[in-house]
């Protein structure tokens, strides 16, 4: 399994930023995939998943500002995040799951969790 996350960085408060992530090493299309994020000295927060049959789901804390979105066709995830606060600041992580369980729509399950992208929100 790998995956290859591109897209964080350094933004402005109410400023937009994409998220990728190219998966591989797994049937990507019946896969539930999600974005996850951890701010230091906090847990693990699901921010938004996207479910085998397309079914979204994104956390009230960023709800109406974020979108999940998948290409199956290219093997990849997406993020869209508008309207960015200094409170979305964290390390963001790609996963996906693939399983009994994996469809629970906003339950944080994960089979394979992809290498940390930061995004910073600061002017």
């Amino acid at each position: 399994v790998r995956t290859v996350e591109s897209g964080g960085g350094l933004v402005q408060p109410g400023g937009s930023l994409r998220l990728s992530c190219a998966a591989s090493g797994f049937t990507f299309s019946s896969s539930s995939m999600s974005w996850a994020r951890q701010v230091p000295g906090k847990g693990l927060e699901l921010v938004s998943g996207i479910y085998s049959d397309g079914t979204r789901y994104h956390a009230g804390t960023v709800k109406g500002r974020f979108t999940i979105s998948r290409d199956n066709a290219k093997n990849t995830v997406y993020l869209q995040m508008n309207s960015l606060n200094p409170e979305d600041t964290a390390i963001y992580y790609c996963e996906y799951c693939s399983g009994l369980g994996c469809d629970e729509i906003g339950t944080h399950n994960y089979t394979y969790r992809g290498q940390r992208t930061q995004v910073t929100v600061s002017s």
